[in-house]
């Protein structure tokens, strides 16, 4: 099923892409329930409702697409329902919120289970694919720069070159240096290879501790906070969450689907303008929302760490394999993996050199034609700003189709285009983000 030498990889190359791939994002269920514990819900809740989503999403994305992608709660989505949802309404606990992401996300698999989501895929003009993918290779890179303080937030020009002598700048120059000479020399794996040494120069200088012990059970201690479908909907109802709903469903698609693709090309598994196995790859994250929002965690969605693990070699599902049952492993760990999540400096040098390998596409952009170059430029303008790969993907779809229309070209746009257009211009400017 997994066919290494028709993917030119070999198990080793496989389970070292996922070891990479885990490490950059295994953040993730730190994090996550540190945002969401904003909203009320348990840390231990969220934090083991977290894990099983991954693993679950994961798993079905390795055994049913065989694609070296990882599924996981989508940062900004946890900070949506948070700070905008549960946050900005007195009325509405994390409970109700809940239902809403579990409407949302029995929506979200229904839609899958159509050829839309797939068909939507082959429409994307290639123009903002390679925009796409170009723009989550930026958002990326600078994820990394920001978290280890190379980059910091400036009053005036938004952001600012930090404090290149503060540990942490330090260590991630270092483990920078260290990986970029691995790759130079030819050593695979080293992306990995590169986060192993810097952290043991982080434990070795101080930077890493493992204060809380290594191993603790998880545990669900609301059980299970969606257990009646009817009652979720009813919840929706009548609080009058349509919006919330549809805010969901549409960044969810698109932050899934624009992931996927720019994962894929960077993979080479794009077949022309399509992705084989689209449906069972794009039913990964809706079945993982939707058990998720029963467990306690916000949407899923497909992570841009996949491209570490693709940059490492990964090109089967046996690097999401790998990937989910080594969240069955940080179940237990939750110290340890908190520790090493912890101290971004570790795993940023892998982000900020995979972002220099995604941001290759723009060569593949026809920059000639303002009406191709625009919409692409938009979303890899927008994407590190907005810190937002669904708006990035909005504003292309918003701006593609009147640039078009403008050239006298409106033909050569697929009718799906503009109805999307005209959903995502609703979305941007009359919902919240």
């Amino acid at each position: 099923m997994i066919r290494f030498a028709e993917k030119q990889t070999d198990r080793k190359t496989e389970m070292l892409a996922g070891l990479t791939t885990f490490l950059t994002m295994v953040y993730i269920v730190v994090v996550n329930p540190v945002i969401l514990s904003d909203a009320g819900v348990p840390f231990e809740q969220a934090f083991t409702a977290t894990v099983i989503a991954t693993i679950i999403g994961t798993l079905w994305m390795a055994v049913f697409a065989n694609y070296p992608i990882a599924i996981a709660p989508g940062m900004g989505l946890n900070a949506y329902f948070a700070y905008s949802v549960v946050g900005s309404h007195d009325n509405i606990s994390y409970g109700t919120a809940f239902s809403a992401v579990f409407v949302a996300g029995v929506l979200f698999l229904l839609l899958s289970l159509t050829p839309l989501r797939s068909k939507l895929i082959e429409v994307i003009p290639d123009s903002l694919k390679h925009g796409i993918t170009a723009g989550i290779g930026l958002f990326i890179a600078f994820i990394g720069l920001r978290l280890t303080g190379i980059i910091k937030a400036h009053p005036q020009n938004l952001v600012a070159l930090g404090d290149l002598h503060a540990p942490s700048a330090v260590l991630t120059l270092v483990g920078l240096a260290v990986t970029l000479v691995l790759m130079m020399r030819g050593v695979k794996g080293a992306l990995f290879y590169g986060m192993i040494i810097t952290g043991i120069i982080a434990y070795a200088t101080g930077q890493l501790h493992f204060d809380k012990g290594i191993v603790s059970l998880p545990a669900l201690p609301d059980g299970l906070i969606v257990a009646n479908p009817f009652a979720a909907i009813g919840d929706v109802i009548s609080h009058h969450l349509y919006a919330v709903v549809f805010s969901f469903l549409l960044v969810t698609l698109f932050d899934t689907t624009g992931t996927m693709i720019g994962v894929a090309q960077q993979a080479g598994l794009m077949k022309g303008n399509t992705l084989p196995r689209a449906r069972e790859a794009l039913l990964a994250d809706s079945v993982a929302t939707t058990v998720g929002a029963m467990l306690g965690t916000s949407p899923t969605s497909a992570y841009i760490e996949s491209s570490t693990g693709v940059a490492a070699g990964g090109r089967t599902g046996w690097t999401a394999l790998t990937v989910a049952v080594l969240f069955v492993i940080a179940a237990f760990f939750s110290p340890l993996v908190g520790a090493v999540a912890g101290l971004s400096a570790i795993t940023a040098p892998a982000l900020i050199i995979v972002g220099s390998l995604m941001i290759s596409h723009i060569a593949h952009i026809s920059w000639h034609q303002l009406d191709e170059a625009f919409p692409a430029f938009l979303i890899i303008l927008s994407m590190p700003l907005t810190s937002s790969i669904a708006t990035g993907i909005a504003l292309g779809f918003v701006s593609y189709p009147l640039l078009k229309i403008a050239r006298g070209r409106w033909r050569d746009v697929h009718p799906l285009l503009y109805v999307l257009a005209v959903l995502f211009f609703l979305q941007l400017a009359f919902l919240p983000h």
